[in-house]
């Protein structure tokens, strides 16, 4: 495919056959996402039906990660060979026919004949062959226009050459009529130049999806009876145990069992700090083993890793087409049709109203002109470009798209809401205080609490107990344990009796605790949990615990209103706590106390009051409001539920991800539009130039040759300024 003519074409045959639901073609992809009905429809028929409107297709291949890639190396090259082809044919034509006869060869115009008629029907045979079939099918498109400019200016000149008299009989010019051979041969290689840049630069939009497809290992030591086999990938299956050591790419998806190592996980999160792993922590296909060896379990393999999962989302996103694109989408189905009609009218026009010396030429080179400036290329790939590159970033960083329309709707946020727990926060609590009674150590406090704690399955015991663990402080033993639902625990730490949990239930124990309340109440307005402890009837301190913000959620919110978003906190936690959080985070609004089920509502009334919401929350509980908002993002998780329910997932856990993705999906939108823009008034401006419109007022015309050239132009430059998404 070459130009949006070809993009509709494609389109229309493909969805005018039995069992097709939808068909979307992409132009910079070169790919086609077909809905269909199995038992109407087969793969071969819609290969068939695209053979049949003068284009092939290439069914995917099972196990083939890109079946299309060799067919577009294949292209390059022959676009680089006919290149070659034309433009050693085709640059003594352009000297031989701009010398303007001060180069006396013999036979100069039989010799511009021969060489023409070499780069037209060897190098430029492929753009001949498919204006045939598109004629053949009723359509028209860049081939067209191509094939009916050089060919009407060679055939011109061909017959002016060999029968002059035919064209010109009553000639003033000393060497018979004017021949247009360089305005042909310069036009194919102008053409041919600037699809080979073209097709390097869309080459370069989709690196980033290359470069996640390239991480897959193919080659595995799987560990059996103590011994390391080495397998190749594809023999792994799940629940088997693989060997990695040191600087070597973690193969597939699972759970370190054992050894310990920190683990580069930037090619899929985009977080560059390595991660601590150890036994229990899970790993990720593709990420980077740093200073440790360790042996993993296999949880998933092939398509259903997170690797597989986030080329497959971006692929499927790269193939979609934004709402910005319908108007291209619109005004390209007519736009070839259309410009056939210009240059005809064009022609008729110089016919009649050109001067009588030269109406002919002059009618011949401005309809040529007009062919040729005006094929769609520019319009075409406007839009898929960028959200190629778009998306392509995107995956760099650890931001997913679920598609065009999801890019859109990013750029044009005005609200974004937050859940909190798992959100803004961890999601796991973590101690943050340890205030102890006079003279009672802050370690010793510790030490006691999380004894007590150790049998607890509380978050708020088992908070205890990796604090202390944290702070290396080696455990007493303690007996009795006994948990109290809703209260605390009681445990014998060595000869003291240990009471952890919340004040009321200390006071019914016959634990005085008036004295705390002051301090307890100081921390609860930070929205931090008080747990009072207790020794042998005493109270010995109380230890706060809350869930932490995440790292990066102040610079996050920061980004979010530099953009010049409004951000709310929605959150069924009780207010104190809600806004403690807000303002850590730099949160103004907060909406507390909501019911997981009233978020969805919330969203909605965000939304009646005419701004574009996003929800971010974490995938899964958050499902409903995800969808109720116009944009739904998952923060920190890549799990199959997490992309169902939202429009963008952030591969990391980091909220600064989020300032990110709407900065680039802002910057996306825009650059859709400036390629818009400039397609539209390319055309606009070059059409009527092209046919001569300030001929009356400077006595000039449009070479063909500049009009070849301002084409191929217009199609590199949109691709090279998507490709300024890459930074």
């Amino acid at each position: 495919m070459t130009c949006a003519g070809c993009v509709a074409a494609v389109e229309r045959a493909l969805a005018h056959s039995p069992g097709v639901e939808r068909a979307i073609v992409n132009l910079a992809t070169e790919k086609a996402t077909v809905i269909v009905d199995p038992e109407a429809a087969s793969p071969a028929a819609l290969a068939e039906a695209v053979r049949r409107a003068g284009y092939g297709l290439i069914l995917p291949e099972p196990g083939v990660a890109d079946a299309g890639e060799k067919a577009r190396l294949a292209e390059r090259n022959e676009v680089r060979r006919s290149l070659i082809i034309a433009a050693c044919f085709g640059v003594p034509v352009l000297v031989l026919g701009m010398s303007h006869g001060a180069l006396a060869i013999p036979h100069a115009e039989t010799v511009q004949l021969v060489l023409t008629a070499i780069v037209l029907g060897v190098a430029g045979g492929g753009y001949y062959r498919r204006a045939w079939a598109a004629l053949r099918h009723g359509t028209a498109d860049m081939n067209t226009l191509v094939a009916l400019g050089t060919g009407a200016a060679f055939v011109y000149s061909a017959v002016a050459t060999i029968a002059p008299a035919s064209v010109a009989p009553t000639s003033t010019h000393h060497h018979g009529p004017p021949v247009y051979f360089e305005a042909a041969a310069g036009i194919m290689v102008l053409v041919l130049l600037g699809k080979w840049l073209e097709t390097g630069a869309r080459a370069r939009t989709s690196a980033a999806v290359r470069a996640l497809g390239k991480l897959q290992v193919r080659s595995v030591r799987v560990v059996e009876d103590g011994r390391e086999v080495e397998r190749d990938v594809d023999d792994v299956a799940v629940g088997m145990r693989l060997a990695v050591r040191e600087g070597e790419t973690i193969p597939l998806d699972g759970t370190l069992v054992h050894g310990s190592s920190t683990v580069d996980e930037s090619m899929l999160t985009g977080e560059s700090r390595p991660v601590q792993k150890s036994a229990g922590s899970e790993v990720f296909g593709g990420t980077v083993n740093g200073g440790g060896a360790f042996v993993f379990r296999v949880d998933r393999v092939g398509a259903d890793t997170v690797l597989q999962q986030i080329v497959r989302m971006v692929e499927e996103a790269q193939g979609s087409k934004a709402p910005v694109q319908r108007l291209a989408d619109r005004v390209s189905a007519f736009f070839v049709p259309v410009v056939l009609g210009i240059a005809a009218i064009t022609f008729v026009a110089w016919m009649v109203f050109g001067p009588a010396e030269t109406r002919l030429t002059a009618a011949l080179v401005n309809a040529v002109a007009v062919l040729i400036i005006a094929c769609p290329c520019a319009m075409g790939l406007a839009t898929p470009t960028a959200i190629l590159v778009a998306t392509g970033r995107g995956a760099e960083i650890g931001v997913l798209f679920k598609g065009g329309a999801a890019l859109e709707m990013a750029g044009r946020i005005e609200v974004v809401a937050f859940d909190k727990t798992g959100t803004i926060t961890v999601g796991r609590p973590a101690v943050t205080d340890a205030v102890p009674a006079p003279g009672v150590d802050p370690l010793t406090l510790l030490s006691l609490a999380a004894a007590a704690e150790r049998g607890s399955r509380h978050p708020l015991g088992e908070a205890i107990v990796r604090e202390a663990a944290a702070r290396g402080i080696a455990l007493p033993a303690a007996d009795g344990f006994e948990a109290i639902a809703g209260s605390g625990v009681v445990a014998r730490v060595g000869a003291r009796r240990v009471l952890a949990g919340r004040a009321g239930w200390l006071e019914d124990a016959g634990v005085p605790v008036e004295s705390w309340r002051e301090r307890a109440d100081g921390l609860a307005l930070l929205g931090r949990t008080p747990v009072f402890v207790a020794v042998d009837g005493e109270v010995a301190g109380m230890v706060g615990i809350a869930d932490p913000i995440r790292e990066g959620t102040a610079d996050s919110v920061r980004a979010l209103k530099s953009l010049g978003c409004e951000v709310v906190l929605i959150t069924g936690d009780r207010r104190a706590t809600a806004e403690s959080v807000a303002r850590q985070a730099g949160i103004d609004r907060v909406l507390a106390e909501i019911l997981p089920g009233g978020k969805a509502d919330e969203i909605a009334t965000l939304r009646r009051s005419g701004k574009r919401v996003a929800m971010v929350g974490d995938g899964i509980n958050d499902a409903p409001a995800l969808a109720a908002a116009d944009l739904g993002i998952a923060v920190g998780t890549g799990s199959d539920v997490a992309i169902a329910a939202s429009d963008v997932t952030l591969v990391g856990s980091d909220p600064r991800s989020i300032g990110a993705a709407l900065e680039l999906a802002r910057r996306a939108l825009r650059t859709i539009r400036q390629n818009l823009g400039w397609a539209f008034v390319y055309n606009v401006l070059g059409i009527p130039l092209a046919a001569g419109a300030l001929y009356p007022w400077t006595g000039r015309l449009l070479s063909p040759l500049v009009a070849s050239a301002a084409m191929a132009l217009s199609s590199v430059s949109v691709v090279l300024n998507s490709l300024r998404l890459r930074r």
